[in-house]
């Protein structure tokens, strides 16, 4: 038995699905319109199959991809990093997180004061990371209040200068919103702690100082169905985020791709089998989609299939790799907000799949499914697998 590696690409999505209409993203593509506005080269995801999923202005389809291709369609009511991790792992939410498009309410802002001490707080709307510090930022140097803030998401998110809040008080606050304030009907996917530096006029979020509080996903979710059935798991990147700091017996934390990607291949490298190898690669979302990026956007998904090369001849022939995403961040849009997209899905090597052409998957969940066949297990997921 060899090791299964399970890569997402985050925000990488092509095309709107069937219902985007109902979450406002109509018309978005975001593999297809990076590569129609930047023409950037994916030699080594050509070869896989990429171009052979949707068109794509700079990358061809092949006749004979070295991976098995597909998209996949997400069913749960969401379109968040959290939803989207978890029906991949075999949880389909029918019900979304609570979103606060006005900010929120009166209580939570209250309680939140309340349970942390601090006076007051700012903001208290949807707002781009990067914009709600520009416009708050010194007002928080000076008062040391600190910016509240949601997005699209099911996110509550607090962000303060390290020079007048500690990270660890910062991380604190958190923490009591996420077990406190932010539960029950108020359960939003993630809290998430927004530590940021600078001056007026020249502020920079520390985005490696990041950290994510997520809900406890149901069970049974695939890394904790791993570990019962004695599989290693390893989480890379914010994965663990995820997951609530649960589910895996290693935890590799990264600050970018490529340092992402440098920990995969230290783990391919390893002599080890039967491992569940979970990474999550944040620069495409975090660090351009949501800022609107689109040659950003397009120079990670450069490096990514740069270093794929390696990944792939790091390999053992009885592993696997599996590529895919978890919703659509178009950065061509007006919006700075994930989008509700198919995912695509690569296979490697194309021998292990099912089929060479995948075809549209009714769930992300497929994958879980993949997950318990490679590994010959008992399958407790929908869905069906992707392999032989």
């Amino acid at each position: 038995m060899g090791n299964f590696y399970l890569v997402v690409i985050d925000g990488l999505g092509v095309g709107a699905q069937e219902d985007a209409d109902e979450f406002g993203d109509v018309g978005s593509n975001t593999l297809g319109h990076v590569c129609a506005e930047t023409r950037c080269s994916l030699p080594n995801l050509e070869k896989l199959g990429l171009g052979n999923i949707i068109p794509l202005d700079s990358v061809a389809p092949v006749r004979k991809p070295q991976a098995a291709f597909g998209k996949m369609r997400e069913v749960s009511a969401g379109k968040d990093s959290t939803t989207g991790h978890w029906e991949i792992s075999g949880v389909q939410l029918e019900q979304a997180f609570p979103g606060y498009p006005e900010g929120f309410p009166d209580e939570i802002i209250q309680k939140f004061c309340e349970e942390t001490g601090v006076e007051d707080i700012l903001a208290n709307k949807p707002a781009s990371g990067t914009k709600v510090i520009e416009e708050f930022g010194e007002e928080n140097l000076k008062t040391g209040k600190p910016i509240v803030y949601t997005s699209a998401d099911s996110v509550f998110q607090v962000a303060a200068h390290t020079g007048v809040t500690p990270l660890e008080t910062l991380y604190q606050w958190c923490e009591i919103a996420r077990k406190k304030i932010m539960i029950n009907e108020h359960g939003v996917g993630r809290v998430i702690a927004r530590p940021f530096a600078g001056e007026p006029g020249n502020f920079y979020r520390l985005s490696d100082q990041r950290h994510d509080y997520s809900l406890k996903p149901p069970q049974p979710c695939l890394p904790h169905y791993m570990q019962k059935k004695e599989i290693e798991t390893i989480s890379v990147g914010k994965v663990i985020d995820l997951f609530a700091e649960t589910g895996f017996d290693q935890i590799l934390r990264t600050k970018s791709n490529s340092e992402g990607i440098d920990t995969l291949l230290d783990v391919i490298t390893q002599e080890t089998s039967s491992r569940f190898v979970f990474v999550n690669l944040i620069d495409t979302d975090q660090v351009y989609g949501h800022r609107n990026d689109v040659k950003g956007f397009a120079g990670a998904l450069e490096e990514i299939d740069q270093r794929l090369s390696e990944i792939l001849g790091a390999m053992r022939d009885d592993d696997v790799l599996l590529l895919t995403g978890d919703h659509g961040n178009d950065p061509t849009t007006e919006s700075t907000d994930h989008a509700r997209e198919f995912v695509p899905v690569l296979i490697y090597p194309e021998a292990k799949a099912t089929s060479t052409e995948l075809c549209t998957r009714s769930t992300f969940s497929d994958i879980a499914v993949s997950v318990c066949d490679y590994f010959g297990v008992n399958n407790p997921f929908p869905g069906s697998s992707l392999l032989k």
